[in-house]
């Protein structure tokens, strides 16, 4: 089973993507990089279509203005495609606030909140304060309550996400959010939605060889 570091191989394959990428199948308890823990970890929210035959797993924090900038777009892309499965992996590395935004989000999935909660954070313009993010989530419909019971309950399970989180940006050598897996390709940095719309196509093309 390739090690961590021999989980990313160059194949060169599309000019927009920075490298192909071998997920091992089935590996050590260690193992960072496998197919089930980047692609279908049961714990980390998935937008799109669940079912969709192309997988785009993002790493994004939400104080990043990059990250909020192409919200809007990637989501548009893939409404559009319709076949395409978003896997959202928070990975809060712009300080103590960031940290607990993504905390706060990933409690709030505890009440089926999560979607809510991230695009209340991904919609504002501004920096976030832990204020704020309480304002944002309870205008978005979160209970309030409920939430900082499973901040509080559920605190092993989200620090423990946010650690695979981490360990598998670090391992795919990511260096800043947003960071992309677009089916084969580490697409690491922010696409034009054309530039999204050809990955996704170089990625089925690769599927299909």
């Amino acid at each position: 089973m390739p090690t961590r570091r021999a989980a990313l191989t160059l194949i060169g394959a599309g000019s927009l993507a920075a490298g192909g990428i071998t997920l091992a199948r089935a590996a050590s308890d260690d193992e960072v990089l496998t197919e089930a823990k980047v692609l279908r970890d049961p714990d980390t929210p998935v937008a799109g279509n669940p079912n969709g035959n192309v997988t785009i797993v993002e790493w994004s924090d939400y104080n990043c203005p990059y990250c909020r900038k192409l919200e809007p777009e990637l989501r548009q892309v893939v409404q559009d495609d319709g076949k395409v499965r978003l896997v959202m992996k928070d990975w809060p590395i712009l300080g103590p606030v960031s940290v607990t935004a993504a905390r706060t989000a990933l409690a709030a999935k505890f009440q089926d909140k999560y979607h809510q909660a991230h695009d209340a954070m991904m919609g504002v313009s501004s920096r976030l304060t832990e204020a704020r993010i309480n304002e944002l989530l309870a205008a978005a419909g979160v209970d309030m309550d409920r939430l900082k019971r499973d901040l509080a309950g559920h605190a092993k399970d989200i620090d423990a996400i946010l650690k695979r989180n981490n360990e598998q940006a670090e391992a795919f050598g990511f260096r800043g959010t947003p960071s992309f897996i677009v089916g084969k390709y580490r697409v690491p940095g922010v696409l034009t939605m054309a530039q999204f719309e050809q990955v996704i196509a170089d990625a089925r093309k690769a599927k299909m060889n």
